[in-house]
């Protein structure tokens, strides 16, 4: 994401008090999409045909590419959980490396 969701955010900078200004501004989703196909529903808006929106606003406002080396060594995982689960480590060992991240 642009580095400019840390200044202009502040429920993103509250969340990241550990980063630094160096590395990036990441995203941690889950999804049954391609990684590609995420970032452009996101980047659109995208409703389901019930109309409830399934985009990220803070993607949708400052997500600009995605980042395959931090995620390519994940496998599919068969259930929600795990990919909660996973969503949740991966934003945390990224955050403890001090990139600034945002997950939900």
């Amino acid at each position: 994401m642009s580095k400019r969701v840390f200044t202009e955010n502040a429920k993103f900078r509250a969340a990241n008090p550990q980063f630094n200004g160096v590395l990036e501004c990441l995203y941690v989703g889950m999804t049954s999409k391609t990684p590609k196909e995420r970032l452009l529903q996101h980047k659109t808006g995208h409703r389901n045909k019930k109309g409830h929106k399934l985009s990220s606003n803070i993607v949708q406002k400052y997500g600009e590419y995605l980042r395959p080396s931090l995620y390519n060594h994940i496998l599919p995982l068969s259930t929600r959980a795990e990919a909660l689960k996973m969503e949740e480590h991966l934003a945390l060992e990224l955050r403890r490396k001090r990139y600034a991240v945002w997950y939900n």
